[in-house]
């Protein structure tokens, strides 16, 4: 099992297949400047996989999210896929994407064995779009959401970051498109993972805010605490059910004291808090033969050192140097 001194178990795998975006999301990325990881520092098709395997096999894990930056862009990423779904026992399979391109992979991942997708949308305006993402494919997200739910990776399942000024008057809409469609949606709170390090916690919107723009058109009754388990979502029923909302309040109201997330990055470093400042490097000791039981103890040594808290509110709490794109969402 992968224990920390407080008593969590990591259970749930974020595998970053990429640092490379085809967007450029604002909060996210500069529109030009940054740099890539070089393809000898990527784990290979066949490093992910093996490390995978030690994760489900020997390890506990239950769930393993693929994430990007862009994991679409990944050549290998069907491939990959359907090795982990042969896995005993077999973990549950889901890919972050911002669904460009998704519609001309879905049947395939769907075939592969992946389990379902979340899809990062932030606005329903295509003008807002190609401001927040400095590119014009909000056709193609929309194709791609499409192209999820009739392939069967269920629930499809929104993300959508509020700014102030650009598109937080939308939250209403957009739970009210997610609604008719059977999109699970959820807010999340502007995090400071961003490559230009040019987060401002003043101009963020937050979870009380969100809540309060949705409160004006719908009736949020809150779904029991004990439904959300370490999900990082609270949830609400929205006018009675059966659809829902979900807010992660990952700065306001932090969830630390349920994590259950282990995370490895493309170039097979492990972290064990998304705001984690150390990582544990795995990839030297793959490439210089260590054996599986090795890489095993290195990374529950990893997850063993893991904080009470990712700290954002102590006085010195520091950003990480990898940005969102290079650690994996």
């Amino acid at each position: 099992m992968l224990l920390d001194t407080f008593g969590r178990q990591a259970v749930d795998l974020r595998v970053s297949l990429t640092d490379r975006c085809n967007l450029r999301c604002t909060y996210c990325m500069p529109e030009e400047g940054l740099q890539w990881l070089a393809k000898p520092e990527l784990l290979t098709d066949e490093e992910i996989v093996r490390l995978v395997e030690i994760a489900v096999r020997d390890l506990g894990v239950r769930e393993v999210r693929f994430t990007g930056g862009e994991p679409l862009l990944r050549p290998g990423l069907v491939g990959i896929v359907a090795a982990c779904a042969d896995l005993e026992p077999r973990p549950e399979l889901s890919l972050t994407t911002n669904a460009v391109g998704l519609a001309r992979t879905a049947e395939a991942l769907r075939a592969a064995g992946l389990d379902r997708v979340n899809v990062s949308l932030d606005t329903l305006d295509p003008e807002t779009f190609r401001i927040l993402t400095r590119r014009s494919r909000h056709q193609d997200v929309l194709d791609g959401l499409a192209a999820a739910e009739a392939a069967g990776l269920l629930p499809v399942k929104l993300n959508a970051v509020l700014m102030r000024g650009i598109n937080d008057h939308e939250a209403p809409d957009l739970l009210a498109w997610c609604l008719e469609r059977r999109y699970e949606l959820r807010f999340i709170e502007q995090m400071p993972l961003d490559a230009q390090h040019g987060w401002d916690r003043s101009s963020m919107i937050t979870a009380e805010e969100i809540l309060e723009r949705l409160s004006a058109r719908f009736a949020l009754t809150p779904e029991p605490s004990a439904r959300r388990g370490a999900a990082p979502a609270e949830r609400w029923l929205v006018d009675g059910g059966p659809g829902r909302v979900g807010v992660i309040a990952s700065v306001t109201r932090p969830f630390c004291r349920a994590c259950d997330r282990t995370r490895l990055t493309a170039d097979g470093q492990v972290r064990n808090c998304l705001f984690a400042t150390g990582e544990t490097d795995l990839r030297t000791a793959l490439r210089s033969g260590a054996g599986d039981a090795e890489i095993g103890e290195l990374w529950r040594a990893a997850m063993w050192g893991k904080k009470a808290g990712a700290g954002i509110d102590a006085p010195e709490f520091h950003q990480p140097e990898r940005p969102m794109s290079a650690i994996g969402g």
